[in-house]
């Protein structure tokens, strides 16, 4: 049975009660930037503690075994992410976010109330999955209502509220942690975040899948039709197009199209380099003789560049294209990584990590953008779902690669390993993404 929110056709002749546009959508898209706040403080009040938390309360001594809540946290979340994308299509957003709020709610008392690390692991397999269904569904809401003109600013707004939600949850666990310990007062912000997002999704979201039905009814008409002609087509253009299957869409997203390869990879290598910085350099920063407080102020410093910036950088894609500065983005990563062995000191370090956050910043909300500027809406949402499924692996290979390589040469060149790999994952969408932004059509359905 289709969701009630669903936007309906209105009689002939009627007026249309379907509009896409920032300025039209405001109201639904200020409430999933607000959610998508609460979706990003749940994951920020782990960056800065719980691996001080494996090794301090839990006596954990291998770095991958205090890594493996990221790795845990990683595979889950991509795969959530790839369920999102085609459940969304398949049954609409609404029930998709809500889902995804109930499997957040036992996050934060599982980690408060562990006796053992195997439960802050199980937390964070439930966090993954809060993260992909909720994280997944806003983002692909927003594409949404906004319709094709302004895609890059609102992937900025999306991931700026995001982002700077994970930095200010995380300066406010390491503050919370240095005046009180490492439990529980930093986890019970977690318990308001789940309850506030999921209250909110229940009784005020819309299902914004009418409006993705909407633009595609509108790509397919001449155009000199009217919107209002387009849009009563909807229903008979959704019943007569059959969507192309999900092995169609996973290849073209992850390998058959040059550009969604290119954004996919640069996904995944951001998030490789993301998993680095949650879960290795926390340590690293201990190690060179920083304080709890110090360490989430660094922890904070990178996602809240990138969450800033983003407002600027996606509205900047819309003007200046999405190649070149997915481009300068994952070189100027890879550059910031590389010097961190070679600084020393809370300030030096703080540079570092401002450049790190500038160059995801010009990656984040552009990468989307890309995609959803290449994907037909058709099957956008099951697209995005893929490549969040390649992005958001990289935490998983990433938490694992700077265990393995911490473990056999030292904390320093498994820094450096992952920021060289940053820096060549720029120069392959150099060399093979083709740019995005002046496209007049999409990758076509595949055939069957």
């Amino acid at each position: 049975m289709p969701s009630p929110h669903v936007n309906r056709l209105p009689p002939q002749g009627a007026k249309s009660v379907v509009q896409l546009g920032l300025r039209a959508n405001w109201q639904q898209f200020t409430l999933l930037v607000i959610i998508n706040a609460f979706v990003g403080g749940m994951v920020g009040l782990e960056r800065s503690i719980v691996p001080l938390l494996g090794q301090q309360v839990f006596g954990l001594a291998s770095t991958i075994a205090v890594l493996a809540f990221i790795v845990s946290f990683g595979i889950v979340k991509a795969a959530s992410n790839l369920f999102a994308g085609r459940l969304s299509d398949r049954i609409g957003r609404k029930g998709v976010l809500i889902t995804g709020w109930l499997f957040g709610l036992p996050v934060p008392f599982l980690i408060i109330f562990a006796p053992a690390w195997s439960w802050v692991v199980f937390a964070n397999v439930l966090l993954g999955i809060n993260q992909g269904l909720c994280w997944s569904t806003t983002v692909i809401m927003k594409i949404d209502l906004v319709g094709p003109a302004r895609r890059g600013l609102a992937m900025g707004i999306n991931e700026a509220a995001g982002y700077g939600a994970v930095s200010l949850a995380a300066i406010a666990a390491g503050y919370l942690a240095a005046t009180y310990g490492l439990r529980p007062q930093p986890f019970l912000l977690g318990i308001l975040f789940a309850i506030a997002g999921l209250l909110l999704s229940i009784f005020f979201v819309r299902e914004s899948q009418g409006h993705a039905r909407h633009e595609a009814a509108l790509l397919a008409r001449p155009s000199g039709q009217a919107a209002e002609s387009a849009q009563q087509t909807t229903d008979q253009a959704t019943l007569q197009h059959t969507a192309p299957s999900f092995k169609e869409i996973f290849l073209l997203t992850s390998w058959k199209d040059r550009t969604l390869f290119s954004v996919s990879q640069a996904g995944l290598v951001n998030n490789l380099n993301d998993g680095l910085a949650w879960g290795l350099l926390p340590l690293f920063f201990a190690a060179g003789g920083l304080g709890i407080a110090q360490i989430g102020l660094l922890a904070g410093i990178y996602p809240g560049v990138w969450g800033t910036t983003q407002l600027f950088t996606g509205a900047l894609s819309d003007r200046v294209g999405r190649k070149g500065m997915i481009v300068v983005g994952m070189m100027l990563q890879g550059v910031a990584i590389i010097l961190l062995p070679f600084l020393h000191g809370f300030w030096s370090w703080a540079v570092a990590m401002v450049l790190l956050g500038l160059g995801t910043a010009l990656v984040y909300p552009t990468l989307l953008a890309a995609i959803s500027d290449v994907a037909h809406p058709e099957w956008r949402a099951s697209a995005v779902g893929v490549y969040r499924l390649w992005r958001d692996s990289g935490y998983a290979i990433g938490a694992l690669l700077a265990g393995v390589l911490a473990g056999l040469f030292g904390v320093p060149w498994a820094i450096g390993v992952i920021g060289v790999l940053t820096f060549l994952s720029g120069v392959v969408v150099k060399f093979v993404m083709s740019e995005t932004l002046p496209r007049k059509r999409f990758v076509q359905k595949p055939k069957t």
